[in-house]
């Protein structure tokens, strides 16, 4: 398997935007090789087959929708974090409607779903530990709960467009985290 972190970086962004835009029938490695624009043949070199091609491909997405650093400098304000995180969402849909994609091939693969399931798992609990140590409000089920509202809310705003015109997605984001992450617990 060749080695080039550039080459395997720009397969990979090709794969997601084949995925993305084609849906998982349509990721084959051949697809990737030409949205890449390099010879036939040139993902094989990388990815031993479409299974390994698609764990790579997770790992990509997070890559790509890490947040800059510097947005997570305090002081921190969980509105304007989450409003932070649907931003960089609409800037990278493609990035995320993979991920949609792959939700969908995991429920087929047990394989890609295990890996999904702790790839997910362990980001999840990595996000949780982050706003606890961050001193934000809230308690391990809010936040919980606020990434399933958001995940959501990311789905339809990227999905289907205009869904949530009749509602501002600022004022839902600020609810959502009124209500779930309360400064004062409610006993």
């Amino acid at each position: 398997m060749r080695q080039n972190p550039e080459r395997r970086a720009a397969l990979l962004d090709a794969a997601i935007e084949v995925l993305a835009r084609e849906g998982s029938r349509g990721l084959t490695l051949r697809a990737v090789d030409t949205e890449a624009g390099v010879p036939t043949g040139t993902s094989s070199n990388y990815f031993a087959n479409r299974a390994q091609l698609l764990v790579q491909i997770l790992h990509r997405t997070r890559e790509r929708l890490t947040p800059d650093p510097a947005d997570l400098t305090g002081p921190f304000d969980t509105k304007v974090l989450l409003r932070r995180l649907l931003e960089r969402m609409r800037r990278e849909r493609s990035v995320h409607t993979a991920m949609l994609e792959l939700r969908l091939e995991a429920t087929r693969r047990p394989e890609l779903q295990e890996a999904l399931a702790g790839f997910q798992g362990a980001e999840l609990e990595a996000n949780i530990a982050w706003h606890l140590e961050a001193g934000l409000p809230g308690d391990r089920q809010g936040v919980v709960l606020i990434y399933l509202a958001m995940l959501g809310l990311i789905v339809d705003d990227l999905t289907a467009p205009g869904l949530l015109d009749p509602h501002s997605v600022e004022g839902l984001i600020d609810t959502m985290v009124e209500r779930l992450l309360p400064e004062h617990p409610v006993d």
